[in-house]
């Protein structure tokens, strides 16, 4: 089997699938606990201590400067989030992150979001993954206990209703809600202001 260094997450980025027990897979073993402890270390510290943000700038394996995450916070793959500029992440967010998840310039983001980026194969359930990276487009707005399925794009300035849960791509200025989402109706692009 294949063992470069890289290689799984190149399977990842194809959508796999992928096999837990390969040897190959052990880079990604190794990420997940450097993200959990990371994730674990910025939780325990209190609130109102700024020194929590150097754990998840570790994590990122860059300066948050522009961006806002409060805890707790939990993240599987550090090495696979983006973010642009002027990001919020209010509490209590899980990113299942292995596929890649990219956070545009002003995504708003409320309490709870619940992030999946990989999924597992329905008769191999076990071993086998698949997997799909997810966008947040610019300016979007997610709300409270959103959940977002693999392999989903989330259009620019777009808002996604609370309790959402979004199985397939969200266009640009829609307003989505419901189980499954599904468009309610659409945002006028010129009242919209960054």
């Amino acid at each position: 089997m294949n063992n470069e260094k890289g290689y799984v997450y190149r399977l990842m980025d194809q959508g796999g699938p992928t096999d837990c027990t390969q040897d190959y897979f052990r880079e990604a073993v190794e990420e997940m606990m450097r993200a959990r402890t990371l994730c674990a270390k910025a939780n325990a510290v209190l609130p109102d201590d700024p020194s929590y943000i150097t754990y998840l700038e570790e994590l990122f394996g860059r300066k948050l400067d522009d961006v806002r995450i409060l805890t707790p916070f939990i993240c599987d793959f550090g090495n696979r989030v983006a973010f642009g500029n002027g990001v919020f992440i209010n509490h209590s967010a899980v990113l299942s992150a292995s596929s890649g998840i990219e956070f545009k310039d002003g995504c708003m983001i409320a309490p709870g979001l619940k992030i999946a980026t990989i999924n597992h194969d329905m008769n191999e359930r076990h071993k086998i993954y698949t997997y799909g990276k997810v966008t947040i487009g610019e300016n979007a707005w997610l709300g409270m206990n959103v959940t977002i399925c693999p392999g989903v794009t989330i259009g620019k300035y777009a808002v996604v209703a609370a309790g959402a849960v979004v199985t397939k791509d969200v266009p640009d200025y829609a307003v989505v809600g419901g189980v499954p989402a599904k468009v309610m109706r659409y945002l006028d692009p010129a009242e919209q202001k960054e």
